[in-house]
């Protein structure tokens, strides 16, 4: 199993978002992490201009998005964002992309929220010949018409990540992406859900086995401050809980929350939890640090305590520049089969 880091801007300190951002993943990319995955929050920076920052700032680190929401661009427009993400990044761009919730896309947006798979189906007939090279690009579908030339980079393979909480997007993400990026779903839900639907669609289509990116929260902390973070985590991060999407997937689970996914508690706790991620199937984790404290200074510490110790769970080689990122195993964890993108072999 691949560790990755989730980054991002903290909300407000507007003047240091984009050097804090880019030294995040610096340190990501220095401590051994196979990846950061930028989250696409609906009010905060944009994920894909972020993706090109840290990879023109990084060498080695897959830099990927969880996940651009695809009603917000039009297909042609998002095509030419990510080939050239692509080329800032140096082929290490992984594209995580989603129909979002409701709330954002109709109550928010104003748009249809109208069989959402469907409309990510129409985008990934644009993206499929966008990625196939330059060219035109000819799509006739029930949501687009096109007739568009492109031609950004003549090094275009992208890996493709659905965010797949129903069944009709796992079998999406299964036959025609490289695999699936997750948040709120338990190792209950990835093991007996998600994974077994999403690798039979894919092993029927004849495509490699899929990705399974698990976004987790990790708060590496004292058994008496466990209760702590996890009320922590339920205030920052439950926002998300109230989408119908997400209360299906967590049915699907154990989990009742947020805080019931964390990784949380001293180096062995966090370590068992982890490695139960991989032994459902995750290929990869997408962490959120989560510190705790009560002061700023506080927080500072735990944050860099729990990279710290992440870090120094990493061993095997790191990922390479235009080929997929290597299997990263956890020291004393199990090694997750090293899984292929599209067009790698």
């Amino acid at each position: 199993m691949r560790l990755g880091l989730m980054v991002g801007p903290e909300r407000r300190r507007y003047a240091t978002k984009t050097a804090r951002m880019i030294e995040a993943a610096q340190q990501a990319e220095a401590g051994g992490f196979s990846s950061v995955w930028i989250p696409q929050i609906p009010d905060e920076f944009d994920a894909m201009t972020a993706a090109a920052l840290i990879g023109a700032a990084t060498s080695t680190v897959e830099v990927g998005t969880a996940v651009v929401v695809a009603q917000t661009r039009h297909p042609i427009a998002l095509c030419q964002q990510v080939l050239s993400v692509q080329l800032a990044c140096e082929g290490r761009f992984a594209l995580g992309l989603g129909p979002s919730h409701h709330w954002i896309i109709e109550d928010m947006l104003g748009l249809a929220y109208d069989r959402p798979a469907a409309q990510v189906r129409s985008y990934l007939d644009v993206l499929d010949q966008a990625l196939a090279g330059p060219g035109p690009i000819r799509v006739k579908n029930e949501h687009f018409a096109i007739d568009n030339p492109l031609d950004v980079t003549d090094q275009p393979a992208t890996p493709v990540l659905l965010a797949a909480l129903g069944p009709v997007m796992l079998k999406l993400a299964g036959t025609r992406a490289d695999g699936t990026v997750l948040w709120l779903a338990d190792e209950r839900a990835i093991g007996e859900y998600i994974v077994p639907r999403i690798t039979a669609a894919a092993t029927e289509a004849g495509r490699p086995p899929p990705r399974i990116v698990a976004g987790v929260p990790v708060c590496l902390c004292r058994s008496d401050e466990v209760d702590a973070a996890k009320a922590r985590a339920e205030r920052l991060l439950a926002e998300a809980e109230v989408s119908p999407n997400y209360q299906r997937l967590l049915d699907r689970g154990d989990a009742a929350g947020v805080s019931d996914i964390m990784a949380v508690g001293p180096e062995d706790a966090v370590r068992a939890r982890l490695r139960s991620f991989a032994d459902a199937g995750v290929t990869d984790l997408s962490v959120r640090v989560l510190p705790v404290g009560d002061t700023r200074e506080e927080l500072i510490v735990s944050s860099a305590r729990t990279r710290e110790f992440l870090a120094s769970e990493i061993s095997g080689p790191q990922p390479v520049v235009g080929q997929y990122p290597p299997a990263v195993p956890l020291r004393s964890g199990r090694l997750a089969p090293v899984r292929r993108r599209r067009g790698s072999g």
